[in-house]
């Protein structure tokens, strides 16, 4: 981006003006098609926290802000799907890969997972007996199916292992 002086003192401003989003944006119905994200991260704890980081980062240039249900929402599913690839997907050497990319008609976002190992598959998650006392492990892809529209898995089309998706659906807007 390149600058001009605002005044004699040397102060600059952006030469491109940024427009702030307002508090009722709604990025599902401007979104322009097909925005993508793509990203290999190293399969630890580490790799995970980046490509939650960087979900974030992306969503809200995409017009998905920071602190807005939308955002937070993904951003959770990608952290779970993330980690369970580190978890249960790892593979010595191998990285996971992340893809994020909203729908063209703007009103989804798909977060794909991938990661090289094919013996632990997911399963549809269901509450367990007694969950008052129950551990806080295992309950990442419940909390995806209660964030998500739907999700799902397949096996990796390029080799060994599987992609876990979810999609998570813009709510619509009140008609009238």
């Amino acid at each position: 981006m390149t600058t001009k002086p605002v005044n004699s003192s040397g102060a600059t401003q952006p030469a491109t003006p940024c427009t702030p989003l307002s508090a009722t944006h709604v990025p599902a119905l401007i979104a322009p098609p097909d925005r993508t994200f793509e990203m290999r991260f190293t399969s630890t704890p580490r790799g995970a926290r980046l490509a939650r980081r960087l979900a974030a980062f992306r969503l809200d240039a995409w017009g998905i802000p920071y602190g807005s249900g939308a955002h937070d929402a993904i951003e959770l599913i990608v952290a779970e799907l993330a980690a369970n690839a580190v978890r249960h997907g790892h593979v010595p050497g191998r990285d996971f890969h992340l893809r994020l990319r909203t729908a063209p008609d703007g009103r989804t976002v798909r977060a794909e997972v991938t990661d090289t190992r094919t013996e632990h598959l997911p399963r549809r998650p269901a509450l367990p007996e007694g969950t008052a006392g129950a551990e806080e492990a295992g309950r990442g892809l419940l909390l995806v199916a209660h964030l998500a529209a739907r999700w799902d898995w397949h096996p990796r089309p390029d080799g060994p292992g599987k992609t876990v998706w979810a999609e998570y659906a813009f709510p619509a807007l009140p008609q009238g």
